[in-house]
């Protein structure tokens, strides 16, 4: 069968996004519809002709709606095989009438899930059984019926049906099948990972992706590239980000906006990030967000030529004004005030990422390393530790404002490539040193980009132990005053031994912070 002629369809969808429009689409074609529940209220209230799944089984919605559309007088209609006499004579005899379409989408189990809090029996409560039941009988019996489980492709189905007199393709029907199964599969796997839970690292890992967009290249110009959304990534998440202006984001450009956010989002008070390849290069913590965007990019102003920028409050135009002089790749905040746009849309190429105002607090999830044949799988390091959990181990003890900023410091250690240092004022960083193999040079390149006039007075922080004494005397010898650091090495005694010696303020905190 090329083309079959679309005369009953039935409607069951949990996201109504367009169903109206499609089914007043589906009604101009003399199509009878079929539709249970909160969507045949819709229907009908859209003024769409419905006529009750109930009625066409001759038997109740039961169970609290768990059975409605699990009956012969559904599957029977759409599992006949069309050029079959003996299913057709069969259905007959039991007065089914063929249905020639589901348009149906799943509850939705994966953003219950996706919500703090929610118990075991709410999550259980949202796994659909009818409806996928309907979209594998559908989409398994193709040659006659057409299955429609994405609200993207309504348009595209009433345009083939505008040009075929009510007929869709076995062409189409068979990539609306493909559609179908990839949809009742990501579902049940998710189930299956949330069902899983109890086990936190599972025997059999599978994880579902959806592609967002092709890039240009991907690291290097060789490099093919595309960007993928993980199946249930919370709402607030960077794949959801909206960019308002620029040019196409490349890969890199992505890299760089999730470190930037990340560490934005350490923070509650106004904080400017800075980046550049995946490392902050500057970071402020101040009363306006525009002082903490002047203070960010002053840390290593050369650096910040071409970085990513990350606000943690809305842009208005005295922080656009601050950022406009400067090439930056992208910036990326919770919004924009339109005289900022005004300012920064005039820079063609910019990139401009709006994540929206209202966050929920972010859920930490398992971080991926790809390895050769296989990957690593870890919690992400997310958090913070507390100040009251933290080991002063050094005669001296930091006063109010050192321990503020050992705090600051202390958070953005965690978002720079190990080995890391990082050097902190009135919290600011002043000096970065990421991603060295020693932890002496490291510190020997927070101080060369810091300077000796800003170390003077400075905290340092260190995302792991030190080996040996040399990054303090290092520190000491430039007029650093606090160090915080885990502890745990071998030679912690002759560590705090030199603190001591130079009248250095130490902290532990008890828990490291590497970065690969």
């Amino acid at each position: 069968m090329d083309k079959v002629k679309i005369k009953r369809a039935l409607i069951s969808v949990s996201n109504k996004k367009g169903i109206t429009d499609f089914a007043k689409g589906l009604a101009k074609f003399g199509v009878e519809i079929i539709s249970t529940g909160g969507t045949a209220k819709a229907l009908e209230k859209a003024g769409v002709s419905v006529e009750q799944v109930s009625e066409v089984t001759k038997f109740p919605e039961m169970l609290d709606g768990r059975v409605k559309t699990l009956h012969p007088a559904i599957h029977g209609a759409l599992l006949a095989v069309r050029n079959k006499k003996e299913h057709m004579r069969q259905i007959k005899e039991q007065g089914i009438e063929p249905i020639d379409m589901v348009v149906v989408n799943l509850y939705p189990f994966a953003e219950t899930i996706a919500r703090s809090g929610v118990t075991l029996a709410e999550a259980i409560e949202q796994i659909d059984i009818g409806g996928p039941s309907m979209v594998r009988s559908a989409a398994k019996n193709f040659e006659g019926v057409a299955v429609v489980v994405s609200p993207e492709r309504y348009e595209e189905v009433l345009a083939e049906m505008r040009e075929n007199d009510g007929r869709l393709t076995k062409e189409t029907r068979l990539d609306l099948a493909r559609d179908a199964f990839k949809h009742t599969a990501d579902y049940d796997e998710t189930i299956y990972q949330y069902l899983g839970g109890e086990k936190e690292f599972p025997d059999l890992l599978k994880m579902v992706f959806t592609k967002i967009q092709d890039l240009r290249y991907g690291e290097n110009p060789h490099q093919k590239a595309a960007w993928y959304r993980e199946e249930g990534a919370p709402p607030h998440s960077l794949v959801f980000a909206q960019q308002l202006h620029g040019k196409d984001l490349s890969f890199n450009n992505i890299l760089d906006l999730d470190a930037a956010w990340a560490l934005a989002n350490e923070f509650t008070v106004p904080v400017a990030v800075v980046v550049k390849h995946n490392n902050p290069c500057g970071v402020a913590l101040a009363d306006s967000i525009v002082t903490a965007y002047e203070r960010a990019h002053a840390c290593d102003p050369v650096s910040a030529f071409g970085s990513i920028v990350a606000l943690n409050r809305v842009v208005d135009e005295a922080v656009a004004k601050q950022i406009a002089p400067t090439f930056v790749e992208a910036v990326i905040a919770p919004a924009y005030l339109e005289e900022a746009l005004e300012i920064l849309t005039k820079k063609k190429d910019v990139r401009l990422m709006y994540m929206g105002e209202e966050r929920e607090p972010h859920i930490p999830t398992k971080d991926i390393k790809r390895i050769d044949g296989g990957i690593l799988l870890q919690d992400r390091d997310a958090g913070y530790e507390e100040k009251k959990g933290m080991k002063v181990v050094t005669k001296g003890r930091p006063n109010e404002a050192q321990w503020g900023d050992l705090l600051f410091a202390w958070r953005v250690a965690k978002h720079v490539k190990s080995n890391t240092i990082v050097l902190a004022r009135d919290l600011q960083t002043v000096g970065i040193g990421a991603g060295q193999m020693s932890r002496i040079d490291a510190c020997d390149i927070a101080i060369k980009k810091a300077g000796k006039a800003k170390c003077k007075n400075s905290v340092l922080a260190s995302d792991a132990f030190f080996p040996f004494r040399d990054v303090v005397d290092a520190a000491a010898k430039v007029g650093v005053k606090a160090i915080i650091q885990p502890g745990g090495s071998i030679r912690d005694d002759e560590v705090i031994a030199a603190a001591n010696e130079h009248k250095m303020a130490m902290v532990f905190t008890g828990r490291r912070h590497f970065k690969h």
